[in-house]
This record gives structure tokens, C-alpha cells and sequence, in this order.
């Protein structure tokens, strides 16, 4: 579905978007590839403007799904990134429920679900990602949910208000964000996660222990080290789940959320260099000057951090395409903000500034009261130089840790834990 075409303007600047001969295209219908279509406009560019969305909807941020609009203090228009008017005053022309089939980069078109193909001078890839799938029995029976999608998330709305006991697999953000809000709606919760702790991979033992005692003091049945083994069903739909050691848990649901895999079948049919994601340069161009990449599919090599790195986060989304769309218009750019997220979770609220390399030895330096879950949390290297902090129900510090982080030096770990001297 196509918006209607933009009205007749007045102007000189208008007539100027209409007589232009350049192309540009954007493939994908989340936050990043409006933000991308807003800095184009915004930068002056004049050209023809297509975003190809494969949801029937606006494009909008993803964040609410599991937090405000679970929990009904949000609807899909609060979080829609710009209106259908913004798309038809900026000459944007958006085609919803349309998926790329294929990119050829040699005739620099890309083939529409109809057959037909669209031109373009420059491409922009924001294709974002889908959650995993689980290997097991029973994942496909009615009553197993997701959650990626403003539809996912309203069918969990429609849940939280009929069922009584959920199984959540997996302990990640979007697993426990879940749980929290279905446990404001009364649900009785039990989470399963294969690892020691919840956030693991994200936080680490010790952090992740403080989410932990978080959701068990709201009365979550947090079950760590476990595995599935399958969903059990009866007449084709979801009544529990049967971990390997056979202990059966009944439920009216069950939540898959044991993360997401990024988009990026598009780009290694076209050909791109592709390792788990698009590999992109400091400007977040691919390795075709005429293709750029953001949010969830970039693998950017990071100007700061020195490596490469993706990350699946709302910031890289809002952020990176006023780097990418400058890099489109031929202007030099560099993306090269600290990675950032957030989450809320009953009456906790963190934000986490920073980045620590999977595997990577580090120390966790704490300022504040971790049991009244109050403090601020600093990753350190072998140096004492840091590398992320997280500061949990503590706010206006994100620009001081992030000052900490780009300074690059050895701190002191007692001072840094000493919350009578300012981080």
C-alpha cells in the first residue's frame, strides 16, 4: 500500500525536489530508514525519495513494544517516528507492505513483490532483524508468542488480559521487559534461561544477578541453567513447556524470546561482504560505494572502540542515519558514538553507555546502593580503564561516564567507587 502522492507546492524549493534526476532508495520500514529519509531531506537533498516498508505500518520505534505500550501508557501513534502528512510535505514516497525481493547491483535496481523494479543512484540498507527461532517441539502451536511487531505486541496485550500463567524462554531485555509488564497485569510468570544468570552475555554474573533478584522480588519463578526441550500441546496449542530433565511447567502461553538475527539475506544475495552482519566502513558505506547500511544489520568498524562491532540497539537506529545519509550525498562522515540502551523494569530504570568485547576479561566497579538497586556499575579492563558503565535509578551521569570511557585513561577503582568524589 502506497501513501497518496504528495500535494502540488509552491516554491522554489519544492520545484526544485520535483525536476531533480537523482534516485535514492531505502529498503526497510523501522526507525532507522525514516530518520534516514529525514536527514536526506534535511541535508537538502532534492532527488526522488522511495522507502519500502514491509510492514502495513508508519515506520515506528521498537523500544514500546515491550515497555510503554505493553503496559498501555502508549499507542502505536505516540511512536510512530513521523506522520503519513511528513512523508507527503517531504516529497517521501512510501510503499508499505512492499518486501525487496532482490538488489542487481549491475543494473542498480531492486525488484519489487509485483515484479517490477525500481532504479536507484543510492541505496540505503535498513533492513532490520527478526527474532530466533527455537529448535524444539511445539514452537509453531497456537498460544506460542513473539515479540517484534506492533501486531506481536498487541497480542500480548490481548493475553495479559485472558491467560493467568506464562512461560517466558529466554532472559534477555526484550524476555524480561516482558515479564515485568505481564506481571503488573497479574500473570503469573516463570522464565527459563540456559545460562547462570539472567543478561549474561550483556552484564555479566554479578550485574546480572541484580536483575535476578529483581524479578524474583516481584515474584517472577526464575529458573536459570535450564534448557527446553520442547512446547507441550494439546489439539494444536501451547499448554507448557517440558525442560530436558523432564520437569513439565503448565501454562496458558508461552513467550520465545531467546533473541534476533539480523536481515541481511538482501545484502549477501547482492553480494556484499557480509559476516553476521553488513560489514560497513566509519561512514557506514558497504563494500559498494553506492549501498550504505544502518541499525540492526551494520557491522561497522568503529572509529573509537577500534574493532568492528553490531549491536542491536534503538540509538544506533535514531543515530546512524545522519552519518549514513550524509555518506549517500558524498559528504565525508564518521559515526562514532558510544554505544547505547536502556531498559525499564518495574521500578527500575538503566541506562548503559559503553561497550565490552563478548569474552573479554574485565572488573565491575560499583558507586551507590546495588541492593536498593540505586548505584552506578563501570566496566574496567586489565588497565583500570573503563569501558561501559550502567547507571541504574541514577540519571544525569550518561555524559559523564561517557566522558570517562573517550578519555582513554587508567582510573583509580576505590575513587571511582567513592561516591563522595563527582565521576
Amino acid at each position: 500500500m502506497a501513501l497518496p502522492p504528495p500535494p502540488e507546492r509552491e516554491g522554489i524549493r519544492a520545484k526544485h525536489l520535483m525536476t531533480t534526476d537523482s534516485r535514492f532508495v531505502i529498503v526497510g520500514g523501522g526507525l532507522a530508514a525514516a530518520k534516514l529519509a529525514e536527514a536526506l531531506r534535511d541535508n537538502d537533498f532534492a532527488g526522488s525519495l522511495t522507502l519500502l516498508a514491509a510492514e502495513e505500518h508508519l515506520p515506528y520505534e521498537r523500544p514500546p513494544l515491550s515497555k510503554e505500550h505493553l503496559l498501555g501508557k502508549k499507542a502505536l501513534s505516540d511512536f510512530t517516528a513521523q506522520p503519513a502528512q511528513w512523508y507527503r510535505d517531504h516529497h517521501v514516497e512510501v510503499m508499505l507492505g512492499t518486501s525487496v525481493s532482490t538488489v542487481d547491483r549491475a543494473s542498480k535496481t531492486v525488484a519489487l513483490p509485483d515484479g517490477s523494479t525500481l532504479p536507484y543512484d543510492k541505496l540505503a540498507l535498513a533492513t532490520g532483524s527478526r527474532t530466533r527461532r527455537l529448535p524444539i517441539p511445539g514452537v509453531d502451536a497456537a498460544g506460542v508468542y513473539r515479540l517484534r511487531t506492533i501486531e506481536e505486541s498487541d497480542a500480548l496485550i490481548e493475553l495479559f488480559g485472558t491467560a493467568r500463567r506464562l512461560v517466558v524462554i529466554g532472559a534477555g531485555w526484550i524476555g524480561l521487559e516482558v515479564t515485568a509488564a505481564a506481571r503488573e497485569h497479574g500473570l503469573e510468570v516463570t522464565v527459563l534461561e540456559s545460562e547462570a544468570a539472567p543478561l549474561l552475555a550483556a552484564l555479566g554474573p554479578a550485574m546480572g544477578e541484580v536483575f535476578a533478584q529483581l524479578h524474583r522480588a516481584h515474584g517472577v519463578d526464575l529458573r536459570c541453567g535450564v534448557r527446553v526441550a520442547e512446547i507441550r500441546t494439546a489439539d494444536g496449542r501451547a499448554t507448557g513447556v517440558r525442560l530436558d530433565d523432564d520437569t513439565v511447567i503448565e501454562a496458558d502461553a508461552v513467550l520465545l524470546a531467546v533473541g534476533a538475527r539480523p536481515n541481511t539475506e538482501l545484502a549477501v544475495d547482492a553480494g556484499l561482504a557480509v559476516e553476521g552482519g553488513v560489514l560497513v566502513d566509519e561512514s557506514l558505506a558497504t563494500s559498494d560505494p553506492d549501498i550504505v547500511a544502518v541499525g540492526d544489520i551494520a557491522d561497522q568498524q568503529h572509529p573509537v572502540l577500534g574493532r568492528r562491532i553490531r549491536v542491536e540497539h534503538w540509538a544506533n537506529a535514531l543515530n546512524q542515519p545522519a552519518v549514513a545519509a550524509l555518506t549517500m550525498l558524498g559528504k565525508p562522515a564518521t559515526y562514532d558514538r558510544l554505544p547505547y540502551f536502556f531498559t525499564d523494569q518495574y521500578d527500575l530504570g538503566m541506562e548503559y553507555t559503553g561497550y565490552v568485547a563478548p569474552g573479554q576479561q574485565t572488573t565491575v566497579v560499583t558507586r551507590g546502593d546495588v541492593a536498593a538497586r540505586e548505584f552506578v556499575a563501570c566496566w574496567l579492563d586489565s588497565g583500570n580503564r573503563v569501558l561501559a558503565g550502567m547507571n541504574v535509578n541514577v540519571w544525569d551521569v550518561t555524559d559523564r561516564i561517557r566522558e570517562l570511557i573517550l578519555a582513554g585513561e587508567p582510573v583509580d577503582p576505590q575513587r571511582l567507587a567513592d561516591t563522595s568524589i563527582p565521576l
